[in-house]
């Protein structure tokens, strides 16, 4: 018997999925809650497990393509027993409790949607397979990947985690004792990259050397995101010298009082504070346009998004009611963003809902940079090195530390007068 899974309701909203990554090929021997699918939508990154026990038989959707909720995502052929046990569960199912299309497989389906919508990095535990004593095993995609990677039966492995969950250094450890397990992907990875590599457009010749990389998943949606943005935002960009000798001396004094209690400052923390007091005098700036509405909404909260290098691309962690933290409040909460951001486990809570936002490559700041709006907000801060160089004070020329801070606005909200005044406060 054939069963036909399709992609579940994995949140409010959300009508369609991305395939991010295949995790089983056409033809693999799977077991109830293997993982099957990594899919992305537009609020999460979500592992679908499978519905039922069985052998892969078509994936409808390839990597890189998207499915509407609703429809076959992929095929598993049933033995006997298992779809005589899968047409009771159907009979039995109450109906329109399915993901809209499910029709009589609605039970299944919310047996897949029991992986818990992430956003794309974070590392909410998933649910998903069944450890030796038959209970639940809590993972994050990541910890899976691990897993996966080092051909260890995740299955097997003991969580130290919270509520038992199975971590990281549980499963390296598990390694380590020699205990092993079946890879699961591999050869789905390599066709895949093979496919990648063979896919061609029209007019696009390949030439020796030439690297072909999948453009999906992280690295799509952001590009999509900072498409939409500079197609709807009307952007321009202000640029201002900033002396910041006075600030290196304050820094440095503070450093110095904090080293006995192991805490040192970034001027991440000072800059943040003097961008929220200049919010607070330009609310302006710290808004959003609702075009439906006809009206532009000055946010009454200070939530400061921070632009973050990662493996997977460009992410933007937030802190939330910034103005409201002391300096190594703000030093702690850069800290821990930035490390769950890098590492995969931001939550969702972490990764949305700013104001605001700053992006600062820190010592690799450059001269100069053109930031895109990160929308729906109307304006964006860009923080440049801070460098010793010559500047006239009075009407001699003196070493200065200075810095070139950068700041991209959306003209239909906010004027060049008021950019360069919130640079100048």
């Amino acid at each position: 018997m054939t069963y036909e899974f399709k992609l579940p309701d994995i949140g409010e909203g959300v009508v369609e999925g991305e395939v991010v990554r295949w995790l089983v090929k056409e033809g693999d021997v799977v077991r109830e809650d293997q993982p099957l699918v990594e899919i992305m939508t537009d609020k999460a990154t979500v592992e679908i497990p499978a519905p039922r026990a069985g052998t892969v038989g078509k994936r409808m959707y390839a990597e890189g393509q998207i499915c509407p909720v609703g429809k076959v995502l992929i095929t598993i052929e049933l033995d006997a027993t298992k779809a005589a046990d899968a047409g009771a569960a159907a009979a039995s199912a109450s109906p329109g409790q399915g993901a809209p299309g499910a029709g009589s497989e609605g039970s299944a389906d919310r047996v897949a949607s029991r992986s818990t919508a992430t956003p794309a990095g974070s590392g909410a535990v998933v649910a998903g397979g069944s450890n030796e004593r038959g209970a639940a095993v809590l993972a994050t995609p990541a910890t899976r990947k691990l897993a996966r990677d080092l051909s260890v039966d995740i299955r097997l492995v003991q969580g130290t985690g919270p509520a038992g969950r199975v971590t990281s250094d549980n499963v390296r450890a598990h390694q380590t004792r020699g205990a092993g397990g079946m890879a699961v992907g591999a050869a789905a990875d390599v066709e895949a990259a093979g496919a990648a590599g063979s896919a061609r457009q029209p007019g696009q010749q390949g030439q020796e050397g030439d690297v072909r990389l999948p453009f999906r998943g992280v690295r799509k949606k952001i590009a999509e995101r900072l498409v939409h943005s500079k197609h709807t935002a009307a952007h321009f960009t202000y640029v201002e010298e900033i002396d910041c000798t006075d600030l290196v001396q304050v820094r440095a004094k503070a450093n110095a009082r904090l080293a006995a209690r192991g805490t040192k400052l970034s001027y991440l923390p000072f800059i943040i504070k003097a961008t929220v007091g200049a919010l607070q005098k330009f609310p302006q700036l710290n808004a959003t346009l609702d075009e439906a509405a006809g009206e532009i909404v000055q946010r009454g909260a200070h939530h400061i998004g921070l632009a973050t290098a990662t493996d997977s691309g460009l992410v933007v962690p937030v802190i939330r009611d910034a103005g409201r933290k002391s300096l190594v409040d703000l030093a702690g909460e850069i800290d821990r963003l930035a490390e769950a951001t890098r590492a995969g486990k931001a939550s969702r809570e972490d990764l949305s809902g700013s104001t605001f936002t700053i992006t600062s490559l820190g010592m690799l700041g450059g001269l100069l940079a053109t930031p895109i709006i990160n929308f729906p907000e109307v304006a964006i801060l860009g923080v440049h090195k801070i460098a010793k160089r010559p500047a006239v004070v009075g009407n001699e020329v003196v070493v200065r530390d200075l810095m070139n801070l950068s700041i991209s606005v959306d003209h239909r909200v906010v004027d060049g007068y008021d950019a360069a005044r919130f640079v100048a406060e």
